[in-house]
Parts: structure tokens; sequence; C-alpha cells
């Protein structure tokens, strides 16, 4: 009984918090690292509030007048009447990549299976105004990667957005669509039957904005980095040089996290963007769902379905003819992923010479080249 009384504190507090002007998700963030008992965070002095970085003598008096509980409550409330729930940063349900961003939402109102918001995933995101090539590209990759077990996340946009959540749908596989509104404004209205699939299919719905707010072009920005933050990596598939895709991508890039994409026709203007973050080396050149599976923690772990002729393992390096230097170094990489000065020291063979073996075997599909000329076996 205490703990579900605390837990509802909590709530209450943390309600509360978001709607006090000048305590954003980075402030509260810093206030919920100084004094984690989120239950008992109202009972704070103004002198516990001044030690926290980022909270002055206004924003603590400001936090201390604070006596909008019912405005608090209402929110609660029609939360309770959407049948959606709350999720606070400071729950053990709190999903960790997201945590670990510079101003991760301080609360998540959800409709799903939040446990999905946990699972290892990509974020795949492109352009409304899609092409033909852009959507065959995205059903295929996005299939790909939800059949390896992966979660699927974005932002139920039209276009790339829909068609990436829509083939997590039909391959039974989890996806998490970030809406850039009130949990009760599914915008585009014509993806509500997507975003109902998707909470019935074991997926979730999410949004940081409380209940009622309209879907507003400002939101829109905001939210891409909660689609970031919760992906180990974000793939562009079809985007212009400006707009929602790259800002995700370079949110990515700001998280840390790895950033894919899909080379386009250079006539195409809606894939410039794509082709821009390849040439600038922001993004990985993506062709096969492999370039990103081998790119993720964990990838040898991955449920990755790959072709018949591969499962039963006739491209094992085992079953290749391969010269001896050749067969040296995929021992090598069967223990380890080895840089290609680290490999040529091992081998006593010169780096020149070293990567003209490493391109055949890489044609082969028998090694992966990642940044930093890193290599490892398929």
């Amino acid at each position: 009984m205490q703990s579900r009384m605390q837990k509802n504190k909590r709530l209450r507090n943390l309600v509360a918090l978001s709607l006090l002007p000048g305590f954003g998700p980075k402030r509260v963030k810093q206030l919920l690292s100084r004094f984690p008992d989120a239950a008992g965070i109202f009972k704070l002095s103004k002198t516990e509030l001044r030690s926290v970085e980022g909270i002055g003598e206004a924003s603590a008096l400001t936090f201390l007048s604070f006596d909008n509980w019912g405005e608090v409550d209402k929110i609660i409330d029609q939360t309770d009447t959407l049948k959606a729930r709350i999720l606070t940063l400071a729950d053990e349900e709190y999903p960790g990549l997201l945590k670990q961003i510079y101003d991760p939402p301080i609360l998540l109102w959800y409709k799903g299976n939040v446990d999905a918001l946990s699972e290892p995933g990509v974020a795949i995101v492109g352009t409304r105004n899609t092409t033909g090539y852009g959507r065959k590209v995205a059903r295929k990759l996005s299939k790909e990667l939800s059949e390896s077990g992966l979660c699927i996340f974005s932002g139920l946009a039209h276009g790339i957005d829909a068609i990436a959540h829509q083939a997590a749908v039909d391959t039974n596989g989890k996806t998490v669509a970030v809406l850039g509104s009130g949990i009760n404004w599914v915008y585009p209205s014509e993806n509500r039957d997507l975003a109902n699939d998707i909470v019935q299919k074991n997926g979730v719905v999410i949004t940081e904005y409380p209940p009622g707010t309209k879907p507003d072009a400002g939101n829109f920005p905001v939210r891409n980095r909660i689609v970031s933050g919760l992906s180990y990596g974000t793939l562009v598939i079809e985007s212009g040089i400006q707009g929602g895709s790259i800002i995700t991508a370079e949110l990515a890039l700001d998280q840390n996290r790895e950033v894919f994409a899909v080379p386009h026709a250079i006539e195409n203007l809606s894939g410039t963007g794509c082709n821009f973050l390849i040439k600038s080396g922001a993004a990985k050149l993506v062709q096969t769902v492999d370039d990103i599976l081998e790119e993720l923690p964990g990838s040898k772990n991955v449920k990755h379905r790959t072709s018949d002729a591969e499962e039963s393992g006739i491209n094992s390096w085992k079953n290749q003819e391969l010269d001896d230097v050749s067969r040296k170094i995929c021992t090598l990489l069967e223990e380890k992923n080895y840089q290609i000065d680290m490999l040529s020291d091992v081998l006593q063979i010169p780096t020149s010479q070293l990567l003209v073996t490493m391109l055949t075997l890489e044609m082969k599909q028998l090694v992966f080249q990642k940044a930093g000329k890193v290599f490892g076996l398929k």
C-alpha cells in the first residue's frame, strides 16, 4: 500500500514539475540526480534547491510557490479517462537508452506495451513525399530489421515513418510510434488505424505532450530526440537536405548513436539528404540489412534471418577456397575485430598488401569493414 501511495505521490510531483515555467527536461533531470526521491521533492528547502546546478533564486521561488495541484489532478484524470498511462523519469520501466540523452522527457504518456520502449531497436525516418524507390526500400529494410528481432522506432508521419511501422506490424514485430501531439490526438488522422494496430500488436504509442496538445509544427523537431534517443541507431531512407529526418540524424550523432543512410540517384531531390550524410561521413551507406546489423551492439546475438544459403553455412569462410593468408585472417577475426594496422602487426604483412586481401574478402562477403578500417568476420 505504501509503495503505491509513494508512486502516486511521485507521479503528482513530476506532473507538477512539468507545469513549472523554466523547469525543462534538463533542469528536472539535474534535480532528480541530486534528489532522486521524487515523492518528497516538494519538501525541499530553498537552500537545497539552490544547490542544484541551473536552479537560481527565481527558479527556486517559482518552485516553492507552486500551488496548482488542481491542474495536476486534472491531467492525471484526463489520462485515466483516455485509458492511457504516464511513465516518469523516476520509474524503473523508463528506458535506459533514453535516460542517457541530454534532455530526456520527464513524462511519457503511452498506450500499449511499455516494455517495447526498452527493446533493442533502430529508428527509421524519412520524407513524407516518398518515391517508389523510397517506399520499396523502406518496406524491405523495415521488414528485415523487424524479422531480425529489432524494434522499429519512428514518428507515425506520412511516408517512410508509416511504412516502417506498418512493416513491423505486418511481421508481428514490435514498433514504437512517437507523437508530436497529445496521446488523444493522433496526427495525421489517416494513421489512427495504424496507431491502434501498433497498440494491439504489442507495440506502444507515446508522447511527452499532455492530453489535448495539438500537433503544432514546433513539436515535431523536439520529439525527434526521443525517436533517436530510444534507438541504437537511426536509418534515414529518403530525405531532402533539410527537414525532420536530417534533424533526427543530427540528434542521433549528438547522442553518440549510429547513423545509417540509403543512397539515392543524383537526380532524386528527395534523396539529397541521404547522399549528403554519406558523403560527409556522418552516416554509413546501407545496401543491405547486414550493413546495419553489423554496427549494432550485440549484433552477433540478433536473430538475423539471412538467405537460405547463408543459414546453411554455404558462405562460411571455412567452406571457401581461400589462400593461406586469407584463412589466417578469418581465423583471427573469429576471435575479435581487428584494426588494419594491428592485423598487419600480428600477421607481419605490409598494410598496403593486406588491404588488397581484405578487399577480396569483403567482395566475397566474408568480412565487413567499420569506420577507422576496423574489420570483422561476417
